[in-house]
């Protein structure tokens, strides 16, 4: 790809808490996978949890990642598709049921029941990000997924809405912004990470993801086809690094490598005599630990997390729901022990997901690290792909209407 040529390809950045990344992806054919040609990465210093809290931070971090990428790739981006994570999200279902005006459901009654499923009060500081079709119902008839044809007097439809800050919205745009980079839409992050790792048939068995960061574990659960409940938990690899930086008495920096190297959420897992060298603070010399002492301060974090999971879905009812069992992803959910445990504590099948339906470097597509980014790139698609579908339509109406017009000119 030359410059110039942007328009032909998608961009996902992915704005976390530990890291930014920046992923360019281009697709030959409609049968094609997505291809990524370019991609950069970042560490992120300018947000807390999934929030901006250092605009100056996170544009500079923003920047290098795209440059990275546009580098690799050998063409200059100019829009895209980013992602929103925090404890600020909250996602709740809603109904909304209209009068089906020609005894034939058309487009514009499905406009108009999304409407009103999403006209619930919300509050001025926050804003819709997402309005999610569950189902559709034709006179009572329930489990349809496109009413579109159907005869009936009156059409229901059950949606999942995803409301987040309006501030933290805005804050993630501004960022971008100010790269020179339009947003072409914000996605969220399970939302996302879901379009990457998720086969259909389990969104319609039933499946919960956990997309585990830095700063937020990320949660999502998926059953019959559709998005039934997402929430947010502020317990993630973060929690993990303090936790050593704090037992170990090293420094935060040093407690990320230790975690990332040799860390391992099983005492079980560990070998008996493997041992780890811990560097001191300040002037201090490093010492040497078992490495089963890292197992007894990381497994306790994970455990509490997976409870705090278990609890929620217990609390909204999915627990017994979920036939897949639980997706694993994120850079946290990369450590040795990880699925074991998780195991151990939901009593269901386990997997650590990577990204699907793209091709390129197999650090990409071999790594959960990336599950969002790659999400990104395959809901931009889709939404190109509605986008064109959306403009044939009304080019089609555009085109009829002149042909009434000349004939009604013609028989004047």
């Amino acid at each position: 790809m030359t410059k110039g040529n942007a328009t032909e390809l998608l961009v996902g950045l992915d704005i976390g808490t530990s890291k930014v990344v920046c992923l360019i992806g281009q697709r030959r054919s409609a049968e094609s996978d997505i291809e990524i040609i370019g991609m950069g990465q970042y560490p992120s210093k300018g947000l807390k949890k999934g929030v901006v809290v250092n605009i100056e931070a996170t544009v500079q971090a923003v920047e290098r990642a795209v440059e990275q990428a546009e580098l690799m790739a050998g063409c200059q981006v100019h829009s895209v598709f980013t992602s929103v994570a925090g404890s600020h999200i909250k996602g709740v279902n809603s109904h909304g049921i209209v009068a089906i005006r020609e005894s034939e459901v058309t487009q514009p009654d499905i406009d108009r029941v999304m409407d009103a499923a999403q006209a619930v009060a919300i509050p001025a500081d926050r804003k819709v990000l997402h309005v999610l079709p569950q189902e559709f119902l034709v006179d009572e008839q329930e489990g349809i997924r496109d009413p579109l044809g159907m005869s009936g007097v009156r059409l229901e439809a059950k949606v999942h809405l995803v409301t987040c800050a309006a501030n933290a919205g805005l804050n993630i745009e501004k960022c971008v912004r100010q790269c020179g980079l339009d947003v072409a839409h914000i996605i969220l992050d399970q939302i996302a990470s879901g379009c990457a790792i998720l086969t259909e048939d389990e969104k319609e068995l039933g499946v919960c993801l956990l997309d585990i960061g830095g700063g937020t574990t990320d949660i999502a659960v998926f059953a019959g086809g559709a998005v039934r409940h997402t929430t947010v938990i502020p317990i993630a690899g973060d929690q993990v690094t303090n936790d050593l930086a704090m037992a170990l008495r090293t420094p935060t920096e040093c407690a990320e490598e230790i975690k990332i190297h040799s860390g391992c959420a099983l005492k079980t897992m560990t070998v008996a005599d493997e041992l780890v060298e811990v560097p001191g603070v300040g002037d201090r010399p490093a010492k040497t630990l078992l490495r089963q002492a890292l197992a007894e301060v990381i497994g306790p974090r994970f455990e509490e997390l997976f409870y705090l999971v278990l609890s929620e879905l217990k609390r909204k009812g999915f627990e017994d729901l979920l036939a897949a069992g639980i997706a694993l992803t994120g850079g946290s959910a990369k450590m040795e022990g990880v699925v074991e445990l998780a195991e151990e504590v939901f009593k269901m099948p386990v997997r650590l997901c990577y990204p699907q339906a793209v091709t390129g470097p197999l650090e990409v597509i071999r790594n959960p690290v990336y599950a969002t980014a790659v999400g990104l790139l395959l809901y931009g698609q889709e939404k190109r792909a509605d986008f064109r579908s959306d403009r044939e339509r009304i080019n089609h109406f555009r085109s009829m209407l002149q042909r009434v017009q000349s004939w009604v000119k013609g028989r004047l």
